[in-house]
């Protein structure tokens, strides 16, 4: 944390949150839950990046020793945190856009892929994107924790999240680039936690 907040100290006021966030998500392992991801735009992209970065390693060589699988099936793959990007599932996202709800599809998604011990990841500079916002929704209605990061203003997920990261910024790109070193460094100390 000492070097995030060294090189975007105006993250400070996000710090008690972002520690929450880490916690949230380490517990979501430990409980051998996984997470999932969704947003719009560019939220939609860094959906993508975040999922990139636990599913593979990161930071840290994460050496698999499974005896399910032969040494040469050992060296190719990597230890995996699971997450899965909701915004990637294009042939169920379009189709519920054009058959029910544009606004319900990654609700539609985390009731189908959800359980309990998962935690869902909603990215949205405003705060108030309306699918989003309902796939929150859904997610606590089935029990499933909520991590949101915003920009700085009161929004829709503040109201429906366990925790919310809101970076000191309101305008979209700068909103963006501020999310980046924040789930940066979640997915580092993650890793850190179960492969170091």
């Amino acid at each position: 944390m000492k070097e995030l907040l060294g090189q975007y100290p105006n993250l400070t006021q996000c710090s008690d949150d972002i520690k929450n966030a880490l916690d949230m998500m380490i517990e979501t392992y430990k409980n051998k839950g996984k997470i999932l991801v969704c947003g719009n735009g560019g939220s939609a992209a860094d959906s993508e990046h975040i999922v990139g970065e636990l599913m593979k390693g990161f930071m840290l060589k994460r050496d698999v020793n499974d005896e399910r699988l032969s040494p040469e099936l050992c060296k190719g793959v990597q230890g995996a945190l699971p997450a899965i990007s909701l915004v990637s599932q294009s042939a169920i996202l379009s189709a519920y856009i054009n058959d029910v709800d544009p606004y319900m599809m990654y609700a539609q998604l985390v009731y189908g892929y959800g359980s309990e011990a998962d935690l869902l990841i909603c990215l949205s500079t405003s705060g108030n994107s309306r699918n989003v916002v309902n796939a929150a929704k859904v997610a606590r209605a089935l029990g499933i924790k909520v991590l949101s990061m915003t920009g700085q203003n009161k929004s829709a997920l503040c109201d429906v999240s366990n925790v919310v990261i809101r970076v000191p910024e309101t305008e979209t790109y700068k909103v963006q680039e501020l999310h980046l070193p924040v789930y940066h460094y979640l997915c580092a100390e993650v890793e850190k936690h179960f492969f170091e």
